[in-house]
């Protein structure tokens, strides 16, 4: 049976720089990965130009409940370290709107640099490693995969990630793997995902892109103002605006089965209530057709589908255009969410280490736990963080 002093069960972000971390410290390493390749999920990011950093990397940008683990962590290694780790492994970088991304623009890029420092480490992988248990060990684990291959490790880090993007391998397998070993799982749902809305204005302009600001209405709490593009879709909402506010959405719906959720829209944020509702009159006055009161304010398909409307009065339809609430029955699901909120409870594991409080020997890394960060490179942010130091522990 093959020994190592560090074995990493999956293959993305995370478990990647975890083994170049154990490695880097003189430790003998190993990489189980379920899929046929590595990084699968690191190729898909930032549309494939991979956003791998934020200039603003900090704990506030992520869940509450997961910020002083977070922050213990990037303390050790946070975005001088990160940056510096890249530079090292010759990786060109730029920043753009506080973005960090490879100055090629690919994702490759990203993958190739950490699969050739993992290959001058001399980090062996063994691929299509489907792990089906964990046997604890009085000197460590023994890793045992569906096929019945077994490896014993002194050190096990699990960073299998959470269950987005579910082809990639991330189906949610790994949380299994953490109960086992008497790890509680704070329920897993899609974050930063379209909304699923059954209102006629979203089928009448599906295909319509406009800059608006959006807030989630739960239960009657409403959440904080975000800008940016909104998507009409035949399905109901995407877009930028409506990818920030989903995650207080998805918990609501998803975890906690609440059915008064709403997305309140303002379609029409560069102006005031007031000034749109002048701007209106004075066009009702003149106008030779209703559908034509907006032109020049919304693109031209907004005039028609609010031209009833009108018949209700001016205030009517600026009620709508800036406080439109629509009702949230899902969301798009796993294929489409870009990121998982939920996974294994940070109050499990220590801070500054990672290692599980439960389970000596034992850490995780990554998305498998309860950490889930804004869209913008945060999330990567945490991956590399965390594989670094979970890698390094002893």
């Amino acid at each position: 049976m093959e020994s190592f002093d560090t074995a990493i069960i999956g293959g993305g972000a995370a478990g990647i720089v975890a083994a170049i971390s154990a490695a880097s410290h003189g430790k003998s390493a190993i990489i189980l990965e379920k899929t046929p390749l590595l990084g699968k999920k690191i190729l898909a990011t930032g549309n494939g130009r991979c956003n791998l950093l934020n200039e603003n990397l900090d704990a506030s940008r992520y869940n509450s409940p997961s910020r002083p683990l977070v922050d213990s962590i990037f303390q050790q290694f946070g975005k001088v370290e990160i940056l510096g780790f890249f530079e090292r492994l010759g990786l060109s970088l730029y920043s753009q709107e506080g973005r960090i991304f490879p100055r090629t623009n690919q994702a490759a890029s990203v993958l190739r640099v950490l699969e050739l420092e993992l290959k001058r480490l001399s980090v062996p992988i063994k691929f299509n490693f489907d792990c089906h248990a964990i046997v604890t060990l009085p000197d460590g684990f023994n890793v045992v995969s569906k096929s019945g291959e077994t490896l014993k490790t002194r050190k096990l880090v699990v960073t299998g990630g959470g269950r987005t993007y579910p082809s990639f391998g991330s189906d949610g397998s790994i949380y299994e793997l953490a109960r086992q070993l008497g790890h509680s799982i704070e329920e897993p749902v899609p974050v930063v995902v379209p909304l699923v809305i059954k209102d006629p204005l979203c089928h009448q302009l599906q295909g319509q892109k406009i800059f608006a600001s959006a807030r989630s209405v739960i239960n009657g709490e409403i959440g904080n103002e975000i800008q940016g593009e909104l998507l009409f879709t035949k399905y109901g909402l995407s877009g930028t605006c409506i990818l920030d506010v989903s995650e207080a959405i998805s918990i609501a719906v998803a975890r906690q089965g609440k059915t008064q959720v709403f997305v309140a829209i303002d379609m029409v944020p560069f102006m005031s209530e007031n000034s749109l509702k002048e701007q209106l009159e004075r066009r009702w006055n003149r106008a030779p057709d209703a559908a034509d009161v907006l032109v020049g304010i919304l693109p031209n398909k907004f005039g028609p589908a609010f031209h009833s409307l009108f018949d209700q009065g001016v205030e009517a339809a600026v009620k709508s255009l800036k406080h439109r609430l629509f009702r949230v029955t899902a969301t798009r699901g796993w294929n489409e969410a870009e990121f998982t909120a939920g996974g294994v409870l940070v109050n499990e594991v220590i801070e500054g280490t990672l290692e599980s409080k439960l389970q000596k020997g034992l850490y995780f890394a990554g998305e498998v736990l309860d950490v889930n960060g804004q869209r913008g490179g945060y999330n990567l942010g945490w991956a590399w963080a965390s594989g670094w130091v979970a890698g390094a522990a002893e």
